[in-house]
């Protein structure tokens, strides 16, 4: 009897296993690879102009800015939902010319990544050395707080994508609109050069 339980043990728990292996999720089964709206918006200015209101947009928002490029942003900011609760999104913008090579538009790709830390108690016991025997541990710990990281997922939101490319044309068009007063200023000031030139000198008066 005990024999027969053995083997039907023995076949049963394999397949067990099995089963619960091949509940898990298959991650890699989600990327579908058919959109690209979510994380990437096209804009009528030069990469270059793109990124530096990319930066501008993360900075007004509270983002710390750890590396900027012409072409490369990557930003972080913490929040305190709880106690015992620590979140980071780091947040990371790729600004690339549109092609064919000379076209004056780009894309922006943006990549938001969450990580959340919970608050753990690490018990840290005594120990003391003790000749040749090594060390002895004591029966007195103390317990540090730390955060351990629990969780970390890609933002995958479509709202949160769209609300930050907004405000990244709303830099692109005041920067845009300051280029060109600073440009008709040029002018201004050209033209007025140019009506000085123009102008005989004042005559001088004659000596009697």
């Amino acid at each position: 009897m005990k024999m027969r339980a053995r083997i039907l043990l023995s076949l049963v728990l394999p397949a067990a296993l099995t089963a619960c292996v091949s509940q898990r999720p298959i991650v890699y089964q989600e990327e579908k690879f058919d959109t690209t709206n979510v994380f990437t918006h096209h804009y009528n200015a030069p990469a270059d102009a793109v990124c530096e209101a990319a930066r501008r947009t993360l900075l007004s928002q509270g983002y710390i800015i750890s590396a900027a490029t012409t072409t490369q942003i990557d930003g972080r900011k913490s929040f305190q939902p709880d106690n015992d609760m620590h979140v980071q999104i780091g947040f990371r913008v790729v600004c690339a010319a549109d092609l064919p090579a000379g076209s004056k538009t780009s894309s922006l790709f943006a990549n938001a990544v969450e990580d959340r830390y919970a608050l753990k108690k690490v018990n840290n016991s005594a120990s003391v050395g003790v000749g040749a025997l090594g060390s002895l541990s004591l029966p007195f710990s103390s317990s540090d707080d730390s955060l351990v990281k629990v969780a970390s997922q890609t933002i995958s939101a479509e709202g949160f994508y769209a609300r930050f490319f907004v405000l990244v044309e709303r830099y692109l068009t005041h920067d845009a609109s300051l280029s060109e007063a600073g440009k008709e200023d040029e002018r201004e000031a050209a033209r007025a050069r140019a009506k000085e030139q123009a102008e005989p000198p004042p005559a001088q008066p004659q000596m009697p």
